[in-house]
């Protein structure tokens, strides 16, 4: 009889603990515990590399990314930034992103259009008539063509980086009319902005950013083509002193990352982090023409001599330049022509 009450007391404390434990738990009814978010609470670190001088506005917005970035995931994503070229430089960033030699990186649409042809896009002098229409084209699709492209490199663009217009700067002469660039040897950051200055009359040299200030104080060549505020804080006025403003071609950047990488976030990381990137990219195109303006306005005041191709003589510039749209349709194909058709609708 003993052993029956005793059953029987045990059997009541057994579910008196159980309701305990349901209550305290959060459990009871059709209630069910909250699975705590994938990767919650978990600090992933990056590494991030770029060229440009870290002043430049383009350069500013990597590090206003990674400051955002750091905000809205409360801390468990951080991005260590190596500017300047100091862990890779423009021409060997690409491949260090595709292998993941480095997490991600700011390179220019011209670097990877030796991957990926159509990016050559940008370059194709005369395409874009203004700072809108750079962006409206990749809002309006061309861009996700690119992606997807990038994509294939197991690369994921994080976002655009409006860089403005690129300008022309020697040491030689002033530059106001297309034949007066015959006989300058001008660096042209990209295949496609090398063959603009051959279609221009004079000779092109490939190198890399870094190495185009030594190069113009040797006189190894006349010239270089780029944005104005790059020309600026690379202080490219101590060794050229005539700009000629063309506006010829909107060079985007794009802060590229490897899609393992990419992976290593969870869910709501990955949210919050492309949160930043939109912020970031919409800050750089209401900002870009006035950047332009600026370094345009400082190179002046150092004392470079600025001469600004009248609107109604563009049509020399695009008929000289005409022969680079050929020569981008065969490089990127079909696909080429689709997308300078999205950029010319």
């Amino acid at each position: 009889m003993k052993s029956v009450k005793w059953f029987k007391a045990a059997a009541v404390a057994t579910m008196a603990m159980a309701a305990i434990c349901m209550a305290g738990c959060g459990g009871g009814g059709d209630k069910k515990p909250a699975a705590p978010a994938a990767g919650a609470g978990k600090k992933v670190e990056y590494k991030l590399a770029y060229a440009l001088p870290a002043n430049h506005p383009v350069a500013k917005s990597v590090e206003s990314f990674i400051a955002k970035v750091k905000d809205k995931t409360k801390g468990e994503v951080v991005i260590t930034s190596f500017p300047a070229g100091q862990l890779y430089n423009d021409k060997t960033m690409n491949d260090a992103i595709m292998t993941g030699g480095v997490d991600m990186g700011l390179n220019t649409v011209g670097r990877w259009a030796t991957i990926i042809p159509a990016m050559e896009v940008f370059d194709v002098p005369f395409v874009f008539p203004g700072y809108e229409k750079v962006d409206t084209a990749i809002d309006g699709g061309m861009g996700k063509v690119l992606e997807d492209e990038m994509a294939k490199k197991h690369v994921k663009v994080v976002y655009w980086a409006d860089y403005g217009f690129v300008q022309y700067a020697n040491n030689k002469r002033p530059i106001k009319k297309p034949e007066d660039f015959k006989g300058l040897k001008i660096r042209g950051y990209s295949e496609l902005a090398s063959e603009t200055i051959k279609a221009l009359g004079a000779s092109p040299v490939t190198m890399g950013a870094g190495e185009v200030y030594m190069a113009l104080q040797r006189g190894t060549i006349d010239g270089q083509s780029s944005g104005a505020p790059a020309m600026r804080d690379r202080k490219m006025y101590e060794v050229t002193k005539y700009l000629t403003i063309t506006n010829h071609a909107s060079p985007e950047f794009i802060v590229a990352m490897n899609d393992k990488s990419y992976a290593k976030m969870s869910e709501a990381q990955q949210k919050a982090f492309m949160e930043a990137a939109k912020e970031v990219r919409d800050d750089l195109r209401k900002n870009a023409k006035a950047e332009d303006l600026k370094g345009i306005e400082d190179l002046k005041a150092k004392g470079m001599e600025v001469y600004v191709v009248p609107e109604n003589e563009i049509k020399d510039w695009q008929k000289a330049t005409k022969p680079v749209w050929d020569i981008f349709t065969k490089h990127a194909g079909e696909q080429g022509k689709k997308i300078l058709e999205m950029c010319t609708k």
